[in-house]
């Protein structure tokens, strides 16, 4: 690429939400925009992304890569194999493999071209949400889908690619309008629900705006609040379907303004909701951020909204943050959303998409330079936002909202970072006026600063690290207002003055701020001054302070070169100059406090500066030497590691030494590394500190990766000679030792191993110069040492063949080799290396360091081979004697070595040479490979009919070409050493299965030996090409991962220091050589070291069993066709070990198969299925606790091999044609097509064959068996097809009514499938592609036309459900409630067809009826009426009634041997006396599933059934509830009634719709139920409940009914009434949107109160007062009046927890709350007090519009002011401030005032619990106000009670000493009031600003004032005001050394007499 193109892939970064018709200038490398008309395709193939890559990574590879070409035919091959799978159905394992492949070529980093991309994306939708699909594999192509669309700049959406919405519309549908969608699914397993919505995430980008009316007209009509869970499903949907991109400029209908009226309006229908609230700002959030670049949307100070808008979604964030206010309760409702139903699953997930985030992208998204100087804009409101809840992010006042806070403020800061960085580089393209300027971008910071400086000190760990990621991000954005405050927090916590908490929250802030401090001019300087305060950090008793000083250190170290920069400059004399500046920097921040300006920019001239910075740098020399001590003490005082990665700090301080050691070395200069080469070398020469040695170790590997020669001089010679003196001299390592611990006298030695170890691997060729000596001494400790240390000396070993072999980079340097060259100066600081300019250093093994390593490898592996030969052989010296271990040591430690040799080396292993000679011919001719069958039967092309072929895996997963690319390989075939190693690595491999017989036979509970054999198997089947048992991919992924975070910024690519782009090289090759690890052919020995593995896999011993099983998992990885080979043996041994009862055979062989990966082969396997399947149901009858625990974990696996295969896949032909080949390959495909089909039928007759005998097997089997036999059998033997066999059929029938209860249940759950399945085929027409395609025909339903212009349609159409015949009874709740639909669904109410069915079907209805005797019926009966085994078990069981649904309805059908009148008599049977409950629950399910069971059928039919059953029902219901049984007839009106039109179960409905009140009657209970009944009726019914008028009168008439339980039921059931009444019924969609766009910009408000409904609350308001006045106060009796009160309370509670509660509030005012503060005196009766609290305190959190709060308003300050009765006066204050609050961006401001005068007023009350109630509400209505608002009230009142104090002194006691005892007269009184009220407001003015810091500047005044004036007043007066300064002395303890220099010393002396008391007191 030339320089121009590079230049250009800085400037631009991702492009995103580029919208509107306005050409992309940053996309295309000229910069011109592009042409539509003809060229635009031609475009589409050049450039494969919007946006170039940032990081060329095959330019930096030290080897010659493929080219371009090379990788398009590599693309073309996988698209055309991936064409071939599709059209022949082969979706597992075929298309699963190409689009792993696939996957895999993508994660190279190669790009398709766009057109490419495009085609792909369709497909992988296509085959997401193709019917027909296996769901498991649909997952996989939905992954797929999400991996292509995951940046926007692949595909702009909106230019290149449109999706169709209605195939994921439809998926949605079956789970969230189920009654939609028809029948019930049983048989079909659904898809994931999670996926759907994910899919939708990544697909709603490229949904086509002008399909949005479509989608209205698609989702609205379900809207329902009647049923609320319509409401929930449809805004759900539109939140995860509509697509938010800009429609073009024409299309005016399609701008948001048109329709978002409309979605306020549908906000405003279900009130109190959280869901609610968090959908629409996500909607809204989405909304803002596309629009925003697009011209031709109006955008204002408020985005793109209005701002009635904008003020309602500030209030709804307000809402969101549920900041707990005075005595508030939550302004939502819990009971709201539980409504939601199954509306909930359309949820984003909050964990990935919290709510903090979309308020943030909404409030970022819409600003703009126009919100600069307007008083109501969006940055207005976000300022008053923040300050309202600013003292909640104050460490002291944490809670639940901390979490929601810190990441509002996170994500804040983050949107603005990314916006500011992406306008900049022109990749979000927004029209200049709306760009964020640098005003802008100040007033965002000065608005978040304060927050963010208490946030850092969080308590919460969470809290602290969001705070800290926005101090980044606001430290990016503007460096000099936010580095002066950090600083001056900084520097009093790092010079210990302040808790140990800050000083960890100060060393992590300059963690984050290093970067941006050495960057920014003056700051700089501060920077090593920093660096020597941190040291004392680094500490071995707070191992967590370690860790951040470590962190600390480690970010500065990778910004600025540690060079003494005074070198050569006589102008400056050491560090002078720089400690002189930063003593008088600090002692100005120490003078100014928080509020310091730094102003470096123009108050210090750049060459002092620079001076200043140079003299800082003398100090590095000093630092080094000062940390290396501190970092040695801390390792001799390290504790022992308890064991390996446990995660605990000394392990995390162990891992973070060589990552800040690594930085710090590299940017020493020469001599400072000198220094360090040194001490740290003299320190491993005269110390051996155990714990400490790999930490140690790690720092002598970073000393010599970053300068190899000077280390490995100084190192290698000191350790050799270490280590033979240790062996020499001190006998270290000559004996063997048990236990796993390092002797003492071993130390030494280890220690030495271990430093030499790491100082030769990554180090690159210098090690040669030490070649012999290096060669020596393995040999050398080989010969002598024994024991625990020859582990480590293997390690060595293989550490420096890893040195020798691997390409790896070997550069650590912070700049480039030119830049050294020339010298580091003050520009260097904070250098930033462009991504495309860097010159890496690579290590690429040369041929002598090759044969070096060949020659190790030889004579070490020689050496093992011999050892191991001899002591299998018995010829070795150390003898097998059964009592030492001796023997075991050598074994083991010899596999140790070979297995550490082998994955030394493995990068000189070659797939090919290893796989042998003996790879199929037919291999290596076809570029489509037509592999041998995978278990060496014969190819398919020779059609022999061998059945073991056609079941067997054809093209096992693997068996299909892998593409390699060139990484970097050092050997030619030819070559002399190739052969020397793979020859080596044979023998190896002979050796181990040699060893493994001779343990097998003679040791075979040798576990010591068998764990190091089998991880020697391991490395030797999988370390080829890459050491893959390390997992050295991962782990250096993750590293690189961890250590690039701190540097990410939103909007930037890329921005990191250069060792971390230089290791982004070296993970780039690791993923080459990955790649290539393909698997391979299986050899020979392959073959005899696979089947060893297998049978130690059931070994006895559970350690031996458990290495093989992980060995075998990694080898099956690797090996083409290993898993048909293993798969037998295991199977016998499973069979053999069942038959013998051999337990510990059973587990291996049961882990083996079904949980690791053979599971899968066996599943698609059906010549090993059926005999793992017998021998599971074998199993599981096993005794044994741990068995039978693995059998319940795999029961599903199995029941799912029995799942139908994939008979017919439903696929668009054009998206699959998209992708098809140039050259055909039809043959190919009907070829592969044939081949399926074969497979298919032959498994599925075997699967049919073995249900047959699993069904006589269950019959006659012991119930544990048969129960698991049954589970199996159920999914084996049901097909669409055949629905299933006779002798299926006959099981299950019977089985439902077996003895056992656990059978029953799970017979009767199969017979329910078999019923459905039958109906379901009946209903699609008997086609499996109608099943498919949810194509359904139900004879009785029609669509109705609806005449939705007549004006008198609706009432029509509701008067018609109190009639009780009707043409056609609608089911559904939704049609018409929001708008009507051109048609409503219907059914026919006399259906004279019935459903019809073919012969299959009859064939199985007429078995099943020959089996439904009466003697059935009469046994199934029985057992409903038994005593359920627990308690959770009684309830009206649903599963019984749906059971018997099914059944009734083939005995009204005359299908069965039992007739209706059999079961008439049965029923009677089963109900007997009724006298029992289990009586009741039995006939409740039985008369419910007859009712459901006629449902359908013609009139006849219906009326024979509703005449038996009516009296029976009516008779109960009239006499026959108790309290123990009325639950199950709840649920038995639930199931006849829910879901389905109130006119089917007339009888009933009107029976209970006429029931009164008998005012007589004492039988309280009867009363109730049957309102409960009646209420249940109600709320099933919803709005097409009609016949309420009269309840609703006669339920008025009675409110004081006597008995509790009747008042409840009643509260309830007219809340639920007028609940349902309200309906919109708009004619059409564009009716609606139309009339909301008219009314105003947020729609109309809903819940208007009708006439009647008002007149009916005054009416019922004024009984109560006029009760009230009847009764004498003090009553102890119940009265009319508090009987009455409590109806009306439940009432009112049921409607205000509700969504329609605003239709109460032009009520509030003047009819509720005067009642409700009587109710709440009435003493005598508690009840009635609590539920008018409840009620009271439920009135400020309803959500008014603006505007709508004034009478309210009014009315509260009516009563605060006026009411005679204290505790009204007290109880309005609750609510005063509470309603501040919530409504604080929509209440008017002379309200405001009016409220602030209110409440100051009431501060004068007689009463002192008013008067302290008023205070806090004082100050917390203070706290929450703006910062305007705020000091303009402060001023105001500050002045009024100061001025009361001074106006109202006390008088002079008098002389007579006597007036001490008199009662005060009333002036005195009085005078004692005002200056109460003084001192309180005072006090409220002090506690309203708890954490501000400093105090603000006219607080000082007010204390002193306090303790002067009224200190020494007496009783509750000098009470307050010692109270009041206590409090806020005891608030400020944490920041008292900053506030205390607010504070004058004559005012600390005034405030010290009365609150510290001084010494001499």
């Amino acid at each position: 690429m030339d320089s121009a193109r590079e230049r250009l892939a800085e400037l631009i970064s991702a492009l995103e939400a580029n919208g509107g018709n306005d050409i992309s200038r940053a996309t295309s490398p000229g910069g011109e925009p592009r042409v539509t008309n003809g060229t635009g395709d031609l475009e589409l193939n050049k450039e494969p992304r919007h946006r170039p890559r940032t990081y060329p990574y095959c330019r930096y590879l030290p080897y010659e890569v493929e080219d371009d070409a090379q990788r398009q035919n590599n693309f073309d091959e996988i698209l055309k194999h991936l064409y071939i799978a599709v059209e022949a159905g082969d979706f597992a394992p075929g298309v699963v493999h190409w689009t792993r492949e696939l996957r895999s070529w993508l994660g190279l980093k190669f790009d398709p071209t766009r057109t490419q991309r495009v085609k792909l994306v369709r497909l992988y939708y296509e085959l997401s949400l193709a019917p027909g699909i296996d769901p498991s594999v649909a997952e996989r192509f939905s992954s797929m889908f999400m991996v292509l669309t995951k940046r926007k700049h692949y595909l702009r959406p909106g230019k290149d690619l449109f999706l169709d919405w209605r195939p994921l519309f439809k998926e949605l549908k079956v789970f969230v309008l189920p009654s939609e969608s028809g029948m019930v699914h049983t048989s079909n397993i659904k898809r994931n629900i999670r996926t759907l919505t994910k899919l939708c995430t990544f697909a709603q980008l490229y949904f086509d705006p002008r399909e949005i009316p479509e989608m209205f007209e698609e989702f609205l009509p379900y809207f329902s609040t009647s049923f609320a869970e319509g409401a929930y499903v449809v805004v759900g949907l539109l939140n995860l379907l509509m697509p938010t991109s800009p429609a073009p400029a024409e299309e005016t209908k399609l701008h948001p303004q048109h329709y978002l009226p409309t979605f306020f309006h549908l906000w405003s229908l279900v009130n109190r909701s959280k869901t609610f609230d968090v959908t629409f700002l996500d909607i809204f959030s989405r909304l803002a951020r596309d629009s925003l670049p697009t011209k031709h949307i109006p955008f204002s100070e408020y985005g793109i909204f209005t701002q009635d808008q904008s003020s309602l979604i500030f209030t709804a964030i307000l809402r969101l943050l549920e900041i707990p206010v005075g005595q508030a309760t939550s302004p939502y409702s819990g009971a709201v959303d539980l409504t939601a139903g199954l509306g909930l699953i359309l949820d984003r997930d909050q964990r990935k998409h919290p709510i903090a985030h979309h308020i943030a992208r909404w409030i970022i998204m819409s600003l703009s330079p126009a919100c600069l100087d307007k008083p109501d804009s969006i940055l207005a409101r976000l300022e008053g936002l923040v300050q309202a809840v600013e003292t909640f992010f104050h460490p002291s006042n944490s809670g639940s909202w901390t979490k929601t806070l810190s990441q509002l403020v996170y994500y804040l800061s983050d949107f603005f970072v990314m916006r500011w960085n992406r306008e900049r580089s022109g990749e979000m393209e927004v029209p200049e006026e709306r760009r964020l300027t640098d005003e802008l971008k100040r007033r965002f910071v000065l608005c978040l600063r304060e927050v963010i400086f208490m946030g850092i000190y969080a308590k919460s760990g969470t809290a602290m690290n969001f705070s800290l990621s926005t101090l980044q991000g606001l430290a990016y954005l503007e460096p000099n207002l936010i580095l002066p405050g950090a600083l001056q927090r900084i520097y009093p916590s790092m010079q210990g003055l302040v808790e140990v908490h800050r000083t960890t929250s100060s060393l992590r802030s300059l963690q984050v701020l290093s970067r941006i401090m050495v960057c920014t001019k003056g700051f700089r300087c501060h920077v090593t001054t920093m660096l020597g305060l941190a040291l004392p950090g680094i500490d071995a008793n707070d191992l967590e302070k370690t860790l951040h000083t470590l962190s600390y250190i480690q970010s500065v170290c990778y910004n600025i070169p540690f060079h003494n920069l005074t070198k050569g400059r006589d102008d400056i004399s050491g560090s002078m100059l720089a400690v002189q500046w930063i003593t008088s920097e600090v002692s100005r921040m120490e003078q100014e406090g928080a509020n310091v300006e730094l102003d470096y920019q123009d108050g210090l001239p750049d060459e002092d500066e620079e001076l200043i910075l140079r003299s800082s740098t003398a100090g590095f020399g000093e630092f080094l030497g000062s940390f290396l001590g501190r970092v040695f003490t801390l390792l001799e005082n390290l504790p022992d590691a308890s064991r390996v990665r446990s995660g605990s700090p000394e392990e995390n301080v162990v891992n973070t030494l060589p990552a800040t050691f690594t930085p710090l070395l590299a940017s020493l200069s020469p001599d400072l590394y000198d220094l360090a080469l040194g001490k740290i070398a003299d320190f491993v020469g005269n110390h051996v500190i155990h714990q400490a040695r790999d930490a140690m170790a790690f720092i002598c590997n970073a000393l010599c990766k970053v300068n190899p020669q000077k280390a490995l001089k100084r190192f290698v010679p000191m350790l050799i000679q270490g280590i033979r003196t240790e062996i020499d001299e001190n006998g270290a390592a000559s004996t063997r030792n048990t236990g796993s611990d390092v002797l003492p006298r071993d130390r030494g030695l280890v220690w030495n191993v271990s430093m030499l170890s790491m100082c030769v691997v990554h180090v690159g060729d210098a090690v040669l110069k030490y070649k012999q000596e290096l060669f020596d001494i393995a040999v050398y400790m080989q010969k002598k040492c024994k024991g625990i240390p020859t582990v480590h000396i293997s390690n060595y070993i293989h550490h420096l063949l890893l040195n020798l072999t691997v390409t790896y980079t070997v550069d650590y340097s912070i700049y480039e080799p030119a830049v050294m060259f020339n010298g580091l100066g003050p520009d260097d600081w904070g250098w930033i290396p462009r991504p495309t300019e860097l010159d890496i250093k690579w290590h690429v093994p040369k041929k002598d360091e090759i044969e070096f390593a060949v020659e190790l490898f030889q004579s070490q592996g020689e050496g093992a081979l011999q050892h191991l030969t001899s002591l299998t052989n018995e010829s070795s010296s150390v003898k097998r004697d059964g009592t030492g271990k001796e023997w075991s040591d050598e074994v083991s430690r010899n596999l140790v070595l070979l297995r550490l040799l082998l994955s030394g080396v493995s990068v000189l292993f070659d797939a090919e040479a290893v796989s042998g000679d003996n790879i199929p011919a037919d291999c290596s001719t076809d570029g489509d490979v037509q592999m041998v069958q995978a278990n060496g039967h014969v190819p398919e092309e020779q059609e022999s009919e061998d059945i073991d072929v056609v079941l067997g895996e054809t093209s096992d997963d693997e068996v299909k070409p892998t593409f390699q690319y060139p990484a970097g390989y050092l050997l030619k075939q030819e070559d002399p050493l190739y052969k020397t190693i793979h020859d080596l690595r044979t023998r190896v491999g002979e050796l181990l299965h040699n060893v493994h017989l001779f343990l097998t036979e003679k040791q075979e509970d040798d576990v010591a030996c068998f764990g190091p054999l089998y991880t020697a198997y391991r490395s030797w089947f999988i370390d080829i090409g890459i050491e893959r048992s390390a997992h050295v991919l991962d782990r250096v992924t993750r590293l690189y991962a961890a250590d690039i975070h701190p540097y990410k910024v939103s909007g930037l690519r890329k921005e990191y220091p250069r060792p971390l782009l230089l290791r982004r090289a070296n993970v780039y090759h690791l993923q080459r050589l990955r790649h290539n690890a393909a698997p391979r052919p299986r050899s020979d020995l392959d073959r005899k070291l696979l089947l060893d593995l297998a049978e130690s896999s059931v070994s006895l011993y559970t350690e031996i069993r458990r290495n093989a099983q992980s060995a075998s998992e990694s080898a099956v990885k690797v090996i083409i066709g290993a898993r048909p080979l293993v798969i037998p043996p295991l199977l016998e041994a499973l069979e053999k070990a069942v038959k013998t009862n051999d337990y510990p055979r059973i587990k291996g062989a049961m882990y083996s198969l079904l949980f690791g990966s053979l599971s899968k082969t066996i599943s698609r396997d059906w010549r090993f299925a059926p005999l793992l399947i017998r021998s599971f149901i074998a199993a599981s009858t096993a005794d044994k606790p741990s068995i039978q625990r693995l059998c319940s974990g795999a029961t599903f696996q199995v029941m799912d091999y029995g799942r139908p295969l994939e008979r017919m896949v439903i696929l668009d032909k054009d998206v699959i044609q998209a992708i098809a080949p140039i050259d055909p390959v039809d043959s190919k495909v009907a070829k592969k097509r044939d081949f399926i089909k074969r497979k298919r039928t032959k498994t599925e007759a075997k699967k049919a064959e073995l249900s047959d005998e699993l069904v006589d097997m269950a019959r006659i089997s012991h119930w544990k068996k048969a129960s698991r036999t049954a589970a199996i059998v159920i999914n084996l033997g049901l097909r669409f097809d055949s629905i299933a066999s006779e002798n299926m059929v006959d099981l299950v029938t019977r089985g439902t009514v077996d003895s056992h209860p656990g059978l029953r249940g799970l017979y009767s759950g199969a017979l329910v499938a078999l019923f459905s399945l039958v109906d379901m085929r009946a209903i699609c027409k008997h086609s499996y592609e109608n099943y498919l395609l949810d194509k359904q025909d139900i004879p009785a339903k029609i669509q109705v036309a609806t005449r939705r212009d007549d004006p008198a349609w609706t009432r029509e159409y509701l008067s018609n459900f109190a009639q009780p015949d009707a043409e056609y009874y609608v089911d559904h709740d939704y049609p018409g409630w929001l708008l009507w639909d051109k048609t409503m669904p219907a059914y026919k109410s006399n259906a004279k067809k019935a459903l019809e069915f073919d012969e299959v079907e009859i064939k199985v209805r007429s078995q099943m009826g020959k089996l439904l005797t009466r003697e059935w019926f009469a046994t199934f009966f029985g057992y409903l009426k038994q005593e359920p085994r627990d308690a959770t078990a009684d309830r009206f069981r649903m599963a019984s009634a749906m059971m018997l649904m099914y059944a009734f309805e083939l005995v009204i059908n005359g299908v069965t041997a039992a007739t209706f009148q059999d079961i008439k008599e049965e029923v009677k049977d089963v109900y007997e006396d009724g006298t029992d409950k289990h009586q009741h629950r039995a006939t409740a399910e039985i008369l419910g599933a007859l009712l459901t069971s006629v449902i359908d059928d013609d009139v006849k039919k219906r009326s024979m059934v509703w005449e038996f059953t009516f009296p029976i029902i009516r008779k109960i219901f009239s006499d026959g509830l108790t309290p123990e049984n009325s639950g199950y007839w709840t649920t038995f009106l639930h199931l006849v009634l829910q879901g389905k039109d109130p006119r089917r179960a007339w009888p009933i409905v009107d029976w209970l719709a006429s029931f009164r009140l008998d005012m007589s009657s004492n039988a309280a209970f009867k009363e109730s139920s049957k309102i409960q009944l009646l209420h249940q009726c109600i709320v099933d019914a919803g709005w097409h409940f009609q016949l309420e008028k009269p309840i609703v009168q006669d339920f008025l008439a009675h409110l004081d009914h006597p008995y509790k339980g009747v008042r409840e039921a009643m509260g309830q059931t007219l809340g639920s009434i007028y609940r349902t009444r309200y309906h919109e019924s708009y004619k059409s969609v564009d009716d609606l949107i139309e009339s909301e766009k008219a009314a105003s910009s947020v729609g109309s408000r809903p819940y208007q109160p009708t006439e009647e409904f008002s007149t009916t609350i005054h009416e019922v308001f004024e009984r109560i007062e006029v009760w009230r006045q009847e009764r004498t106060p003090g009553q102890q009796t119940p009265s009319s009046y508090t009987s009455g009160s409590k109806t009306v309370m439940l009432w009112l509670d049921s409607m205000l927890a509700s969504y329609e509660c605003t239709q109460l509030l032009q009520f509030f005012p003047n009819v509720f709350m005067d009642q409700l503060l009587h109710m709440m005196d009435v003493k005598e009766d508690p009840e009635l007090q609590s539920l008018a609290y409840h009620v009271f305190r439920h009135l400020p959190n309803i959500p008014h519009r603006a505007g709508e709060d004034s009478e309210l308003i009014a009315a509260l300050i009516r009563i605060g002011k006026t009411s005679s009765f204290w505790h009204q006066r007290l109880r309005v204050l609750i609510n005063m401030q509470v309603l501040y609050f919530r409504r604080l961006f929509l209440i008017y401001h002379h309200e405001q005032q009016a409220l602030f005068d209110c409440v100051a007023g009431m501060l004068e009350d007689t009463q002192l619990e008013v008067r302290l109630g008023a205070s806090t509400t004082l100050s917390g209505m203070i706290r929450c106000s703006s910062v305007a608002l705020r000091t303009n009230i402060v001023e105001i009142l500050n002045k009024k009670f100061a001025k009361m104090l001074r106006d109202s002194p006390l008088p002079k006691k008098s002389k007579t000493g006597l007036s001490g005892t008199s009662t005060p007269t009333p002036e005195q009184t009085k005078l004692i009031l005002t200056r109460h009220a003084a001192v309180l407001g005072l006090g409220a003015l002090i506690q309203a600003f708890p954490y501000t810091s400093p105090p603000p500047g006219w607080l000082p005044n007010v204390l002193t004032t306090l303790a002067n004036k009224a200190s020494a007043d007496p009783g509750m007066v000098g009470k307050s005001v010692k109270s009041i300064l206590s409090d806020f002395k005891k608030t400020r303890q944490d920041t008292w050394h900053v506030d205390v220099k607010a504070f004058s010393p004559e005012q600390l002396e005034d405030l010290e007499g009365v609150l510290w008391k001084s010494y001499f007191a």
